[in-house]
């Protein structure tokens, strides 16, 4: 777990975005994205096992928008001022792994 976590949890509860800083291997450095917090789970595919921090990366437009990061990944977790609406993305119907009141039907964890 990342030193953060409990504030990473508390994101996700309040629907609060967060400034992440993490090394990407592709990038072969650090990057810095504002994210909306999703989940704190191991994938649901062939896995290593390790519990990720998900994330929806607003400035994605190749690919996926989620990130799955490995703990030893991240650099550093902000809890921004700025709310997201869990609106703004779809990522299945099973019940997430960290409880939230979102005032929508549950969602799945990001990887299927």
């Amino acid at each position: 777990m990342i030193p953060n976590h409990a504030q990473f949890i508390e994101a996700i509860q309040q629907k609060r975005k967060v400034n992440v800083r993490y090394y990407s291997t592709p990038d072969h450095g650090v990057l810095d994205r504002v994210c909306a917090p999703l989940d704190y789970c191991p994938c649901n595919g062939p896995s290593d096992g390790l519990n990720r921090y998900w994330l929806w990366d607003y400035a994605n437009n190749t690919g996926t928008p989620l990130l799955g990061l490995a703990p030893q990944q991240i650099v550093d977790v902000r809890v921004l001022g700025e709310l997201f609406d869990p609106a703004d993305f779809a990522v299945g119907t099973a019940p997430w792994s960290i409880p939230r009141n979102w005032g929508c039907p549950p969602v799945s964890s990001p990887v299927q």
